[in-house]
Formats: C-alpha cells, structure tokens, sequence
C-alpha cells in the first residue's frame, strides 16, 4: 500500500516536472522568436535610413549645379 501511494506521489511530481520545462521551452521559443522578429525590424529600420541618406545625397548633388 505504501509503495503505491509513493509510486503516485512519485508520478505526480514527475508530471509537474515535465509541465515545468515544457513551459520553459515554450517561453524561450517565444523569447527566441521575438528576438528574430526584433532583429528583422531593425535591418528594415537600418535600410529605410540608409534610403533616406541616399535620397538627402542626391538631392543635394542636384542642387549644388544649380547654385553655381
């Protein structure tokens, strides 16, 4: 009778183990899926600024003939 009641008291807390580190893993997966997410919005960021200088430089060397 006693080793029963271990064996479930044994396969209870076996069971909370097993939620606790399938919560872990799903929480780093979306830690981890943030973080690409974060990186690809700031490439997107880093070209649209990119862009803009290009387009500030041309303008520029447009005008510059211009006064002359």
């Amino acid at each position: 009778m006693k080793t029963l009641v271990l064996l479930a008291a044994l396969a209870a807390l076996s069971g909370c183990g097993l939620e606790s580190a399938g919560t872990a893993a799903t929480g780093a997966a979306i830690k981890k899926q943030e973080l690409v997410q974060g990186k690809k919005t700031m490439e997107q960021a880093q070209q649209k600024i990119e862009q803009s200088l290009q387009a500030q430089q041309q303008r520029t060397e447009a005008a510059e003939p211009a006064e002359k």
